[in-house]
């Protein structure tokens, strides 16, 4: 992860020491070289796929001449994405982000004991529909929208039993299919609270400057520009549901044409294309891509 960038760029390679320092660990090799499960540990995985996304970013700022925020109308990350994208905005420096998002994983994963809490995709359902889906399986236990990702595509979070329920009851409303996700704790619902706790405090005591261009938040799906108001709405994105295909429509009737995701991964693109089709979603994270993307501008 991450080192075909760090073989090919300076930029890179100087994003990967930087958060290195920051965390006082090899996270590098960790990225480069695995063990593979110690890697997908959420306090490992949050602040490596930011290293990833700033890698790129520099690259493209550093190599490519980009300006971001003359290049760019907005900047928008999916639910640990806000901090790369705050960061590729100037709002935190790469080492306070790095180390913000170590805490945040920390926290997500002490939050709730391992194995009583569940994620599940339900697809097929609209947010409304999977809502009333998750309002029905709860049963006195959590059960909440966490992410809108896409028409036809949310994501449920809360108790073990009450998401599984919330499985079963999506096949008599008409879900298409419906699949528990492999993750470590049940993400952006109310069993979250004590990590958005940790948060708060976390980013209370870090600098924090105005973005170079608005930030589509994602429990608004609006932009926001204020630092007190990004640190309210960081915090409430630990407990809060990710907007994210209302993010991207508003992105759209702002004139936005094309999405570009820098980092690992090409999720982000595909789901452009789902919500929109007028949407092009350009994903960034090998060098020949890169070099092909700076040709277009």
């Amino acid at each position: 992860m991450g080192q075909e960038l760090a073989g090919a760029f300076a930029a890179a390679r100087d994003v990967f020491d930087e958060v290195d320092e920051a965390l006082k660990q090899s996270l590098s090799r960790l990225m480069f070289e695995g063990p593979e499960g110690d890697l997908t540990l959420t306090e490992n995985a949050q602040p490596a796929l930011m290293a990833v996304s700033l890698a790129v970013m520099r690259v493209l700022e550093k190599e490519g001449g980009l300006d971001l925020g003359k290049a760019a109308r907005f900047v928008a990350g999916h639910s640990l994405g806000e901090y790369s994208a705050l960061a590729a905005a100037g709002t935190f420096s790469l080492a306070d982000t790095a180390r913000l998002l170590k805490t945040r994983g920390r926290a997500m994963q002490k939050a709730v004991p391992v194995g009583a809490g569940a994620m599940a995709a339900l697809l097929g359902l609209d947010l409304d529909a999977a809502r009333e889906v998750a309002a029905a399986a709860a049963q006195g236990e959590v059960c909440a929208a966490a992410n809108d990702n896409a028409p036809g595509q949310v994501v449920v979070s809360g108790h073990k039993a009450a998401v599984e329920r919330a499985v079963a009851l999506a096949a008599e409303r008409g879900a298409r299919r419906s699949v528990l996700l492999p993750v470590s704790a049940p993400f952006h619902c109310p069993l979250m609270a004590p990590a958005a706790d940790v948060m708060a405090e976390a980013l209370e005591a870090v600098a924090m400057a105005p973005p170079r261009l608005p930030l589509v938040a994602n429990v608004t799906a609006a932009p926001v520009t204020d630092p007190d108001e990004i640190r309210r709405l960081l915090v409430a994105q630990v407990t809060g549901t990710v907007r994210w295909r209302e993010s991207v429509l508003y992105m759209k009737e702002q004139g936005v044409g094309t999405l570009v995701e820098a980092g690992a991964g090409k999720v982000l693109g595909g789901l452009a294309r789902r919500i929109d089709r007028e949407v092009e979603g350009v994903s960034l994270q090998t060098p020949a891509d890169i070099e092909a993307f700076l040709k277009t501008l």
